[in-house]
């Protein structure tokens, strides 16, 4: 590691140019010509009601319309994990903002006047808006039709009811591990839903030309998933795999809310109807609140057994999950946070039920941190009050119970190597913990909080990634990799890998955005797994690449290969020290021999990756068997605050978070990933706040109404802490950083409320009005 010239260091980003000067073109960006149609679609005023007709006729009748499309001309079902979801609602609705209609016209004005002439009747129905009345005895079904639905191997839908997937798992002897506890503790937490607010909003551009190609430009994190469901979903009109083409330009945000299909499927099945015509879907900002993924609400019921000495001997957790309309995706967040609800921590007896339900509000999905920063909240909040019960302090409980490499997972797999212990007390150092900070201010109180947190990619067993790289003539390398860059950084790293395997330097290394015509494959960017994945991929690519071109200055120069080597752009050799060749004498041309001929040709690198020894297989009443995750990423954080105890405003005034990613393969980059996810982090604690109404309508779809952090509230100081644990399997030890930021944010801020002023607050967001309230509420 120590000779490494390009993995560890700050490299300036490979897109960096791009963007800073508005060359980077993104969906909206993109000029379509004078046959581009506008769509614009008729949603559900209902959170739950029949549709009993569609009246189309005054839309087609309008100025500039070209046709109206209803959802019975898409009896489609979709979906990722769980085909649950229809294109177009056919019989029913069930979330307010649902798309039943569309319509298509030759501007967007036009499009969106149409759409309010569509006449729906409904009967209203009574909605589930609560994840208790889902789950009362003889509920409404939101979907009665659940036992048919196509699922996932390792999803446990039940049948006749609002459980769209029940995760379990046991481990121990629960009964025994209470019983060896010197105290019992139970308690409740409760976390809402969010929104997303990647500035960039949903788009999607379809065109189905005359030779029956469907060719989809998308704002997303998932190019070539988004190909594979369009195709499964329009299978019946006679579309392939093979007619189908995604084109992923730049992506402005994502942070799970533009993975896997929502909105764009509606472009892709419009263009079939106009044929010839491109056809754009663009969301709104109010329609990108109610009509994408929102992160689910869950209701977290905790009871832990613990020693007088803090040693923890049983846990059980039980997460109710609003999972919303459709859980197509986001009963994957529920099997991920139930495969992993212990937290850090070694604990030796388990009891797991992680429950995905049906309700009548949006659908729920992925967001930065797939489902681990609500579980967290209540369990490292949680954690804090049975250490002050048992007077220990916060940071010796944890460290006493910290899980270590080897200890056995909650579904019996073994812990990989960390540095959990290290970044614990690289915190514990930075924070000064156990010295109280005093406010001159008499109405200012201080306090401190911890969190540890910890995350594992969340993928199917087979997720896999894959890497041509193409040398140019000048020795310039592209690399054809279909992961998306979404402001991580993760071209510039790809980079950084290639160019440490073949002494080509970063900034002549481009990585193209994906075209699945074009690009390989690649699963989806998400659960922190692409740094990992992908960057394996691309390493093997390297490496294919350097077996190619030592064969060939071996077979054609007779140079001894186990001297050769790359750097500067040349090959060179350790046994003759004055000897090198350019790359770009031969890395397309090749070498020409004395008598005239020529040996290679141009050099083309292959790499892929799949993690062959995962499996999603296991017991479904106890989740033993298997290896569902490859790895976890774990660190540590604290935040020192001041509270003013009469507005219940928070000020952080320092936070720091130390994270072990393996291997920082770009220092600069884990450090943005730090200090973005804290930010991010702390808007869903102290300012987002989604609120619906009694007939499940968002109440505050806009950056007016929904609130998130300006320059002003972000922490006076913030220090990343860096911890390197090499990863056995990733590329040079890395392993991924970017989601688990934000997840310790929530409890260190309700552990430090608790410290400055002795309130307990157990339901998110912690505002400052819950704080005022709290207090009084504490003195009555």
């Amino acid at each position: 590691m120590s000779k490494l010239k390009y993995i560890g260091k700050p490299t300036v980003r490979v897109d960096g140019k791009a963007k800073v000067t508005g060359a980077a073109t993104f969906v909206e960006d993109i000029d379509f010509g004078p046959n581009l149609l506008y769509a614009a679609v008729v949603e559900s005023p209902y959170a739950y009601a029949k549709i009993n007709s569609i009246d189309t006729s005054a839309a087609e009748q309008a100025e500039d319309v070209v046709k109206v499309v209803v959802g019975k001309e898409f009896p489609y079902r979709f979906g990722l994990y769980m085909h649950d979801r229809y294109i177009f609602a056919q019989d029913y609705v069930r979330f307010m903002g649902e798309q039943v209609a569309a319509v298509i016209a030759r501007t967007p004005e036009a499009a969106k006047r149409a759409a309010k002439l569509v006449k729906v009747d409904y009967t209203e129905l009574t909605p589930i808006l609560k994840v208790e009345d889902a789950l009362c005895d003889h509920p409404n079904l939101v979907h009665p039709e659940l036992k048919s639905y196509e699922h996932v191997p390792w999803f446990f839908p039940q049948d006749d009811s609002n459980i769209a997937h029940f995760r379990k798992i046991r481990h121990g002897d629960l009964d025994k591990g209470f019983e060896e506890a010197d105290q019992v503790f139970e308690d409740v937490y409760y976390v809402p839903r969010y929104a997303h607010c990647a500035i960039e909003i949903h788009g999607a551009v379809g065109k189905f030309d005359h030779s029956g190609r469907l060719t989809v430009w998308t704002s997303s994190q998932s190019p070539h998933t988004q190909r594979h469901l369009f195709a499964e979903a329009l299978k019946p009109l006679g579309i392939t795999h093979n007619d189908v083409r995604v084109i992923t330009p730049y992506v402005g945000g994502g942070f799970g809310g533009k993975a896997g299909v929502t909105m764009e499927i509606i472009a892709a099945a419009l263009a079939t109807k106009v044929q010839g015509h491109p056809v754009k879907v663009l969301w709104s900002r109010e329609q990108e609140f109610y009509n994408t993924y929102q992160r689910q609400g869950v209701v977290a019921k905790m009871r832990i057994g613990v020693k007088n000495d803090g040693t923890m001997t049983a846990i059980e957790q039980l997460l109710y999950w609003d999972a919303g309309a459709y859980v197509e995706y986001g009963a994957n967040v529920v099997n991920a946070a139930g495969l992993s609800a212990t937290g850090p921590y070694r604990i030796p007896n388990i009891k797991i039920d992680s429950v995905c339900v049906y309700t009548n509000l949006p659908p729920g999905g992925p967001y930065r941190g797939f489902g681990y920063s609500e579980f967290l909240f209540g369990l490292e909040s949680f954690v804090d009050d049975i250490a002050e019960k048992l007077g220990i302090d916060p940071i010796e409980m944890r460290l006493k119970n910290a899980i270590k490499e080897g200890d056995t997972l909650a579904y019996g797999g073994k812990m990989n190597p960390s540095g959990l212990e290290q970044a614990i007390n690289k915190v514990k150092k930075e924070l000064k913990w156990g010295e109280k900070r005093e406010s001159k201010d008499p109405h200012i109180k201080t306090g401190k909080g911890i969190s540890l947190f910890w995350k594992a990619p969340a993928m199917p067993p087979n997720a896999s990634s894959t890497c041509f790289l193409k040398f140019n003539e000048d020795a310039s390398i592209n690399l054809l990799i279909s992961a998306m860059e979404i402001g991580q950084g993760y071209h510039t790293v790809m980079a950084q890998i290639a160019a440490e395997v073949l002494g080509v330097p970063p900034e002549k290394i481009r990585g193209e955005n994906p075209d699945t015509d074009r690009n390989p494959y690649e699963w989806q960017t998400v659960a922190s797994h692409i740094t990992w994945s992908c960057g394996n991929a691309v390493y093997n690519a390297a490496v294919d690449a350097r077996d190619q071109i030592f064969d060939l200055v071996e077979r054609a120069l007779e140079k001894k290969r186990d001297a050769l080597y790359l750097e500067d752009m040349q090959v060179k050799s350790k046994d003759e020290p004055e000897w090198s060749v350019p790359l770009r004498d031969f890395i397309i041309d090749g070498l020409m021999m004395k008598d005239g001929t020529w040996r290679g040709g141009p050099i083309v690198g292959r790499g892929m990756f799949m993690p062959e020894f995962a499996s999603a297989l296991s017991n479904p009443e106890t989740g033993q068997g298997g290896k569902p995750n490859v790895h976890y990423t774990v660190g540590a954080a604290g935040v020192d605050i001041d509270v003013d105890e009469e507005t219940g405003k928070v000020k952080i005034k320092k936070t720091v978070l130390a994270v072990d990613c393996g291997k920082a393969l770009n220092p600069s980059l884990v450090e943005g990933q730090i200090t973005g996810g804290l930010v991010q982090g702390f808007a869903t604690v102290l300012y987002e706040d989604m609120r619906f109404s009694d007939k499940g309508k968002l109440l505050n779809p806009n950056f007016t109404d929904y609130k998130i952090p300006t320059v002003h509230d972000i922490p006076e100081k913030m220090v990343p802490i860096i911890i390197e644990t090499a990863q056995p399997d990733g590329p040079y030890g890395a392993r991924g950083v970017g989601e688990h930021t934000m997840i310790p944010c929530a409890p260190m801020i309700g552990n430090a409320i608790k410290d400055a002023l002795n309130v307990r607050i157990k339901s998110m967001p912690l505002t400052a009005e819950k704080i005022v309230m709290s207090q009084k509420n504490q003195k009555k």
